[in-house]
């Protein structure tokens, strides 16, 4: 009977939310502030590391194994990458690139207005002062995981619709927006090792 229900991937990923859940609520039975701010911090936290690993993970799919190993993919085979893993792929790539950053701009809003204007603004919000200069590397990695947000919805997603033929294109649109999702995705797989190492680091040093 486990290895039916493991089978299914709906059923297995909704039975891991419930029991998530119910861990998340017995973390709220035993906080020292119940379901406060820091309950709902926690929480958001707990969004951003799961869609963030969705969304990571799928980057790093696409650069370390998609793009370096369909070259060597007989033409024949290639329609099948094409129509139907990268188009899935790319749904949960971009949706779960939304949810990271919604719920990483929760838990910083969660931690209070002025904490949040600090991160935005490197640490010069109110002017900056000794110790507004670990700020600067949170907002560092806060403003990296943007711009990598803007390039997934804004750049990779619309050449890859015209490079996989969602979009209608004839092969020179084809071929020139397959070569500029490749590089936006490139840039946002440079840009991820910075912005994991500020979000890695300023939570272990600073909490």
């Amino acid at each position: 009977m486990f290895a039916r229900l493991l089978s299914n991937f709906r059923t297995t990923i909704l039975l891991g939310l419930v029991m998530a859940g119910v861990m998340i609520y017995a973390f709220g039975q035993l906080a020292p502030g119940g379901y406060d701010l820091g309950f709902w911090q926690a929480a958001f936290r707990w969004l951003h590391v799961l869609a963030g690993i969705l969304w990571i993970g799928l980057l790093y799919y696409f650069n370390f194994v998609q793009i370096r190993v369909m070259p060597a993919i007989p033409a024949e085979l290639k329609p099948a990458i094409g129509k139907h893993i990268a188009p899935e792929a790319l749904f949960w790539f971009r949706w779960s690139a939304l949810a990271t950053v919604l719920a990483g701009l929760a838990v910083m809003f969660a931690r209070g207005h002025a904490y949040a204007m600090e991160v935005l603004s490197f640490g010069f919000a109110g002017g900056m002062v000794e110790g507004d200069q670990q700020f600067a590397l949170m907002g560092i990695g806060v403003w990296l995981a943007i711009v990598m947000f803007l390039n997934v919805w804004g750049i990779i997603w619309p050449n890859q619709k015209r490079a996989l033929g969602i979009v209608p294109a004839d092969d020179e649109k084809k071929a020139k927006a397959a070569r500029l999702a490749m590089l936006a995705s490139r840039t946002n797989l440079l840009l991820s090792l910075p912005m994991l190492t500020s979000m890695a680091m300023y939570q272990t040093l600073f909490g």
